[in-house]
């Protein structure tokens, strides 16, 4: 029976070895059972450029090509912590960076497939901020930094975004209603799915005149979480420590 997984916000960094540890399970046991696992971003708490060779990056990689060596299909959207993942990562890891947003056929149903910050547009501050560093001029700018001036730099903008997150109203860092009928109409679907926001839970609303349905997929902490899609539907499983 075929088997599709999705993952996101790993937020994996040396500070937290038991996410590693958790992911490295994961691959080692539970991801090799299925035909296709979707990242969808924000693997990385930060990622500063593919020449990183920190052993957090090539423990990384080393685990995603044994788990496309074994023939499971990966695919790796940019979050907004690991926009900087290249083609590099990619040809190294097996992994095929799929574009934000992106629509693929579930078993038959077109779904839409999202990091999910996009959604965020009543976040003013981030969006023009995340329109800035996605420009190539900025990314081109950052990158021609010395490796070590580009994780001092990463440390200063997690900082950063702690602070500005800590005086938001929690409602401006979800998903805007609108903003996500709108991206499902544009793209002709009704059903989605994303992470970012770290609020896991299950939407079901009404879309011109058809019910949709938006799947939120969880943050992981001390355990790991993957929504897991076959033929009979999605299920959510719970990845603890051994």
């Amino acid at each position: 029976m075929q088997e599709i997984l999705f993952i996101s916000d790993l937020h994996l960094s040396e500070s937290s070895p038991h996410i590693t540890d958790l992911f490295l399970q994961f691959v080692a046991t539970r991801a090799p059972k299925a035909d296709v696992l979707y990242i969808l971003g924000d693997f990385f708490d930060a990622w500063v450029g593919d020449d990183d060779t920190s052993e957090l990056s090539l423990t990384c990689i080393h685990a995603l090509q044994r788990l496309r060596k074994n023939a499971t299909d990966i695919y790796f959207m940019h979050g907004n912590r690991d926009f900087l993942v290249g083609d590099t990562f990619a040809e190294q890891s097996g992994a095929r960076l799929q574009a934000d947003p992106s629509v693929i056929d579930l078993f038959g149903t077109p779904t839409l497939i999202m990091h999910g910050d996009l959604l965020c547009t009543d976040d003013v501050k981030y969006q023009q901020a995340r329109q800035m560093v996605r420009s190539a001029a900025w990314q081109s700018d950052f990158l021609s930094k010395d490796l070590a001036a580009r994780k001092q730099l990463a440390e200063q903008y997690r900082q950063a975004s702690g602070e500005h997150k800590s005086m938001e109203a929690k409602d401006i860092m979800d998903v805007d209603p609108q903003t996500v009928a709108q991206y499902m109409q544009t793209h002709h679907t009704h059903q989605l799915i994303h992470g970012h926001t770290h609020r896991p839970n299950v939407h079901t609303f009404e879309l011109a005149n058809a019910p949709a349905t938006r799947y939120v997929l969880a943050q992981w902490q001390e355990t790991g979480s993957v929504l897991c899609w076959t033929e009979q539907g999605p299920n959510v499983e719970t990845i603890t420590a051994r």
